[in-house]
């Protein structure tokens, strides 16, 4: 990883998006920085479309895409992405799954999270689980005290035991039913919404976020990025970012933000 202070000023010219994790990249300590709404609204100013890419649920996801200064969104790991037309007052929603089959994954991941609150001791539901739609979180840290890494682990063996995807967010095991995951959906968006070819323009994308549920698009994107408390992760991602920031957190996306815009 190379610091993201040395992305080359030829690089941040022809950037035309700027894709986000939340939890841990945007937020320090649990709590979202000043700094990253005015980086995402000076993001918004240089014509740069700014869509967090996130494990979080439906509910706040709607709050997101209505209240943010945000053109879009990927939320539940790829499950689905929202997106508020400020013409219109419409909000556009659109899943991997229909509802019906969403309704028939509920009923298996309610009968797996009972099995996985039995098995692991000191794990428990995220409290955000009643305003998800389709999967399972189930928290290790955010609001029990951390658990070791072998008892996430035994998380993530329990989903997948079930036939589940299971993947490890920082601070949430996040599991679900289908082929699905946070570039799946991306790729969706960007051609459904606004018509872009994703292959074609993965240079013109940056990508920052911060843990295990990122790898796949940090693998993806050239131009991918991590907040300074990646690190914490170092040994543990199957793919790691091209770039990394100095500061952790909202900080280290305000400071990536800062040297993208200092444009040569």
């Amino acid at each position: 990883m190379k610091p993201f202070e040395q992305f080359p000023a030829q690089f941040r010219n022809h950037i035309r998006y700027v894709l986000t994790d939340i939890d841990d990249t945007l937020t320090i300590n649990g709590r979202l920085p000043a700094a990253v709404f005015v980086a995402m609204e000076r993001l918004q100013e240089a014509k740069i479309r700014s869509i967090p890419i996130t494990g979080r649920p439906a509910g706040w996801c709607d709050h997101i895409a209505r209240m943010w200064p945000v053109d879009g969104l990927v939320g539940e790991n790829g499950a689905f992405y929202f997106r508020y037309d400020d013409a219109t007052h419409k909000m556009e929603r659109r899943f991997f799954k229909s509802e019906s089959e969403r309704q028939v994954d509920r009923q298996k991941l309610e009968k797996l999270k009972l099995e996985i609150l039995e098995k692991v001791p000191g794990s428990d539901l995220s409290v955000d689980q009643p305003y998800r739609e389709a999967d399972l979180a189930i928290d290790y840290c955010e609001d029990v005290p951390r658990l070791p890494t072998k008892d996430v682990d035994r998380i993530v063996e329990l989903f997948r035991k079930a036939g589940a995807i299971a993947i490890p967010s920082s601070i949430h095991v996040n599991g679900w039913f289908g082929e699905y995951d946070k570039l799946t959906m991306t790729r969706l968006l960007l051609e459904e919404v606004f018509g872009e070819n994703l292959e074609a323009i993965k240079e013109n994308i940056i990508f920052i976020g911060d843990a295990p549920n990122d790898a796949p698009m940090f693998a993806y994107f050239p131009n991918s990025v991590g907040v300074a408390n990646v690190l914490d992760f170092k040994g543990r991602l199957p793919n790691e970012p091209t770039w990394v920031t100095q500061k952790k957190g909202g900080y280290g996306y305000a400071e990536m933000v800062d040297i993208l815009l200092a444009r040569g």
